[in-house]
């Protein structure tokens, strides 16, 4: 397909993908994500029983700074909305708006992660690391687990807008970026999840 199909005017043409190999890629990634919940569903069930075993270190109301994390939720939050407003303009096969509202997404993404770096290093600095105590393992496990997904979701955003600067809008490029945007979707969840009960209630304990 030439990239005069894919210009941000023009109609959406792309060539048409099997049926079976479209939906059976998305009922994998689907089956993909459930096994992920597993995975935070371990660590959320680890931090409930570790979170008040703070073996004589620091509690979660002395370490954790909730207006910072309140920046931080804001930022993964209009990032999701960002990707949301990317996935009309595919569907209007508008490439170029596509393309910045992928980046400010992106962008959005790295700034989360950034602050999320700075909380680690500053908590490791004021000497609370993770072997200090139960609770400290269970949470740098279960928010670091959640920012390693956030940063391979950066890595996969920066492949696909390279391919679809490239080549345009395809059949496979659109099937991976919906698959990124669930991908996108469900971190957003499983991050206020993070923020409710492991900073929020880890306060208030």
């Amino acid at each position: 397909m030439s990239t005069a199909h894919t210009s941000s005017t023009s109609p959406l043409f792309y060539c048409r993908e099997d049926p079976k190999t479209q939906n059976g890629s998305l009922i994998g990634f689907w089956i993909y994500l459930m096994s992920d919940c597993f995975v935070f569903a371990g660590l959320f069930t680890a931090n409930a029983v570790l979170g008040t075993r703070y073996a004589g270190g620091p509690t979660a109301a002395q370490i954790l700074d909730l207006p910072s994390l309140a920046l931080n939720t804001a930022l993964l939050l209009i990032s999701s909305v960002a990707f949301g407003f990317a996935m009309l303009r595919m569907a209007q096969a508008d490439r170029r708006a596509t393309l910045a509202w992928l980046a400010i997404s992106g962008l959005l993404a790295v700034a989360f992660v950034g602050l999320e770096l700075h909380e680690f290093a500053t908590m490791i600095g004021a000497g609370a690391g993770p072997g200090r105590s139960a609770f400290l393992s269970s949470f740098y496990a279960l928010v670091g687990t959640h920012g390693l997904h956030v940063s391979f979701g950066i890595l996969w955003l920066i492949v696909l807008m390279v391919q679809l600067t490239r080549t345009g809008f395809t059949a496979t490029s659109m099937r991976r970026l919906q698959c990124l945007s669930m991908f996108w979707h469900f971190l957003d969840l499983v991050w206020v999840g993070v923020f409710s009960y492991v900073y929020l209630v880890g306060v208030l304990r």
